[in-house]
C-alpha cells in the first residue's frame, strides 16, 4: 500500500456537485480537477456543497483525480 506521504494535497473550492458523491474542483492554482468524498466524511455524514472550500489528496501519478480529505 502506497504512503500517504508521497500524496499531493491542494486546496481548492467546489464548482460543481455530480452523481456518486463526485465533484468537479477548482484547484488555488487554476486547475480543475474531478475529487470523489473520502470514506470518513462518507461515515460522519459530512456534506459538501458547490462554493465549499475543501482540501483534496492526489496520487503522484494522477493529478486530475483525487479524493476529498477534509472540508474547510
Amino acid at each position: 500500500m502506497p504512503s500517504t506521504k508521497d500524496n499531493i494535497k491542494k486546496e481548492g473550492q467546489v464548482i460543481e456537485a455530480l452523481p456518486s458523491a463526485s465533484f468537479r474542483v477548482v484547484m488555488d492554482d487554476g486547475t480543475e480537477s474531478l475529487g470523489h468524498l473520502s470514506g470518513k466524511m462518507r461515515i460522519h455524514y459530512i456534506k459538501v456543497l458547490v462554493g465549499d472550500r475543501v482540501l483534496m489528496e492526489f496520487s503522484p501519478h494522477d493529478i486530475k483525480r483525487g479524493r476529498i480529505i477534509k472540508r474547510f
